[in-house]
């Protein structure tokens, strides 16, 4: 499932769910435009792809992030986004 977040009516930032199996979901590149972040569009979004991932049956959501993303990590932490072991080989997923 592909989310495009809106602000004043223009496009702002976009979210994938993609279920792994029955139970799990995985949140897919969410992104904010940069003049539009601190705008709480990035929790909107984030809540907008936990909605959709129950829509379609999951009961957790996993992600994997860059070391280097600073903000996005903390993102995640403040929503309740713990560590868990690796789960793919992608040389970027570093959290």
């Amino acid at each position: 499932m592909f989310l495009v977040g809106r602000y004043g009516g223009a496009a702002a930032g976009c979210a994938g769910v993609q279920l792994r199996d029955a139970a799990t979901a995985e949140l897919k590149r969410l992104y904010v435009r940069p003049a539009e972040r601190g705008t709480g569009g990035g929790s909107a979004l984030l809540a907008a792809a936990h909605a959709s991932a129950r829509e379609l049956g999951a009961r957790r959501v996993i992600l994997d992030t860059r070391n280097d993303l600073v903000e996005a990590r903390a993102l995640y932490e403040r929503h309740g986004y713990v560590e868990i072991e690796r789960y793919n080989d992608d040389p970027y997923a570093e959290h």
